[in-house]
């Protein structure tokens, strides 16, 4: 029997897809430049809100253990990484 992943794991794979793909860009690609803009705005009082910087960080952790940024710059890697954490369900925990 074939389990399909839950929609948050699909989300996180594919969070995890794209991040890798836009870190492998060149530097003065838009993407790129756009995912570590930073505006200067203040934020709300309270509990801080995740970007999706910490979401990708999390995911990462999660379906590469340590050193997982390493891996993504060599795309077979990466792709066995992703494929793994896939068919694993490693990324199956209840988002916040």
């Amino acid at each position: 029997m074939v389990k399909k992943p839950t929609i948050t794991e699909a989300i996180r794979l594919k969070r995890l897809c794209w991040f890798g793909h836009v870190q492998r860009m060149g530097k003065n690609r838009i993407p790129k430049k756009v995912l570590y803009m930073n505006f200067e705005t203040t934020r709300l009082r309270g509990r801080p809100r995740n970007r999706w910087q910490d979401e990708v960080r999390e995911d990462g952790r999660l379906g590469g253990g340590k050193g997982w940024k390493e891996r993504l710059y060599n795309r077979g890697k990466w792709k066995k990484l992703l494929r793994r954490a896939r068919n694993c369900h490693i990324l199956h925990m209840p988002m916040e």
